[in-house]
């Protein structure tokens, strides 16, 4: 693509295609508007998505190999073609997924590079990036979007009231942490430790609501 453009020739593409680090890649396909929801969740989806589906993965102990050593079994995306790995075998694939401490996995250039951000940062015009394309959606339609990608998440509506199941409205928004720490403080959840589930007992449905 770069090529077309006379943006670069053969002596620079045979240069970066010899780099160390030659994942260079540019993606060309089709635009994705800020207004196409679907493109951009599937975006999002592609850009987190794990290096193996485990939905596609089956374990079989050595229990019931013939040889005495655990498979992997692994189903193309397709579902026409299944391979065979050792269980070693597999955690070794898996393996070179994870990159050694201190390595790189991405680099940036240009504008987006460590040089530019540091420049800017230090000029105090870091939160001022332009954007390429300006959404058409309100603020009150981006507002109403974080609901959403909660429930698509956690597939729970954090809009419900666990107590009688009406829709919520939001009230106000607080962003002041003396306040946060009070009512906290207050519900008796401000000093459960991460990671731990809560000794409070889930909250019940009301019989009393009329």
């Amino acid at each position: 693509m770069l090529k077309a453009e006379g943006r670069i020739n053969d002596f620079v593409i045979d240069n970066m295609m010899g780099w160390h680090h030659s994942g260079f890649n540019v993606y060309c396909g089709e635009t994705i508007w800020p207004h196409d929801e679907t493109g951009l969740e599937n975006l999002a989806r592609y850009v987190i998505r794990a290096s193996f589906s485990q939905e596609r993965m089956i374990y079989i102990p050595a229990s019931k190999c013939s040889d005495a050593r655990a498979k992997v079994l692994y189903t193309a995306k397709d579902g026409k073609t299944t391979q065979s790995f050792d269980a070693l075998d597999w955690l070794a694939r898996l393996v070179i997924h994870i990159p050694n401490r201190g390595e790189q996995m991405l680099r940036y250039y240009g504008y987006y590079s460590k040089k530019s951000r540091g420049m800017r940062k230090k000029a105090g015009t870091d939160d001022q990036a332009p954007a390429l394309m300006e959404s058409g959606l309100s603020t009150k339609a981006r507002r109403r979007s974080w609901a959403r990608l909660i429930q698509k998440v956690y597939e729970v509506d954090p809009l419900i009231c666990p107590h009688c199941g009406t829709k919520m409205r939001i009230i106000s928004v607080i962003n002041e942490l003396f306040v946060i720490e009070k009512i906290l403080r207050h519900l008796g959840l401000w000093d459960i430790p991460n990671h731990r589930a809560s000794s409070r007992k889930p909250p019940q449905p009301r019989t009393d609501v009329r």
